[in-house]
């Protein structure tokens, strides 16, 4: 789209000041997200949503709304500004906060939160312990949110067991003709799979609660002050839904604490990183402020385990099948992915007494 298409589609939404700069954000990796600065000085971040993940676009809003709004009551109740602390969205003209434009598209538009940045890696020592901070605290301002009024945007999005099967399926298919190749692989994955039902047979049973989860707990949905690196707000709320927070805490450390990239090719590169599993886990405890349960603390470490489990299955399936859901840069692109994941499984395991007592330090 042209300046002003852009010009046309904000005029939807009540902005403060007429358009003067739109910029798109090349980071992220589903939605298309622009940077729009106004007459008036303030800054808005407009978003169109990618139906192709997203389904039911309606249904993520309502989610978004949700939680915004209790966590807008519970930010005032403790004296803080919701303004700069949590995501505001802004209304449409027409009613509601989402508009389809003439390209097809479901745009959204947020207010910019205030000298605040997001980091796509870790800068300076204590970032990471904030981002910990800040998605704990995020678990406690909602440890009392009814998670039935959320809807599951993306179906069994951490259900492990359900991945298993899916990878199997794959494997069964075997569309390509790759399975030979990877046998070691696979081989590697049913040793482990194991570690599949950990954290949904907790659910299940009752000792791990349903919480409220962010699902993508990376450094860069964290803004982050530009003067002080403390963490002031939880953003990209697009996959908040009922679940564990041992699935933000466990994904969080498996992409935060990994000292490679996710696609790797020498796995001696590839493990968790003690000191940055502490700083998250010191971060993320003191931010729960006591919202921890026995098993919860008990299945941390091992939650991590899990976690890359899922994501390294998801790898290999879409490998096994021709590459359609992720997108590759090479021919063997998810394969490596898929190593570098079944490769944190392994360093988890044995560290996992190291771990465990970093963990119990830290309660």
């Amino acid at each position: 789209m042209n300046f002003p298409d852009f010009v046309e589609l904000l005029g939807m939404f009540e902005l403060d000041g007429e358009p003067v700069s739109v910029t798109e954000c090349k980071s992220g990796n589903i939605n298309k997200t622009f940077v729009v600065d106004t007459s008036s000085g303030t800054r808005y971040i407009l978003q169109r949503v990618n139906e192709n993940v997203f389904k039911d676009p309606d249904a993520v809003m309502e989610n978004i709304l949700h939680v915004t709004e209790y966590l807008r009551r519970k930010i005032i109740e403790r004296g803080g500004d919701p303004t700069r602390e949590t995501l505001t969205l802004i209304p449409a003209k027409a009613g509601g906060y989402a508009v389809r434009f003439r390209d097809g598209g479901y745009w959204r538009v947020y207010a910019g939160i205030r000298n605040a940045i997001a980091h796509d890696k870790i800068e300076r020592p204590g970032q990471f312990r904030n981002a910990g901070y800040a998605f704990g605290d995020f678990q406690r301002l909602l440890a009392d949110f009814d998670t039935g009024k959320l809807h599951e945007t993306i179906p069994n999005f951490h259900n492990t067991p359900v991945r298993y099967h899916a990878f199997k399926a794959a494997l069964e298919a075997d569309e390509c003709g790759r399975a030979a190749s990877v046998a070691r692989e696979i081989a590697f994955i049913e040793e482990h799979s194991w570690l599949c039902p950990v954290i949904t047979d907790g659910i299940e049973s009752g000792k791990i609660p349903m919480r409220v989860t962010h699902n993508d707990t990376k450094l860069n949905n964290i803004m982050m002050d530009i003067e002080t690196d403390e963490a002031v707000c939880v953003i990209d709320l697009d996959t908040v839904m009922p679940g564990s927070l041992l699935f933000d805490y466990g994904d969080a450390i498996r992409y935060g604490a990994s000292n490679a990239a996710e696609d790797e090719k020498d796995l001696s590169q590839v493990y968790i990183r003690p000191e940055l599993f502490k700083e998250f886990t010191y971060g993320f405890i003191e931010g729960l402020g006591g919202k921890l349960s026995t098993h919860e603390a008990e299945a941390m470490t091992i939650s991590v385990a899990v976690l890359a489990l899922e994501l390294g299955m998801r790898f290999l399936a879409d490998y096994l099948s021709g590459d359609k859901y992720f997108k590759v840069l090479y021919d063997d692109h998810n394969l490596d992915r898929a190593r570098t994941q079944l490769k944190l499984v392994s360093d988890v395991l044995e560290k996992r007494g190291e771990l465990e007592a970093i963990v119990e330090s830290a309660l």
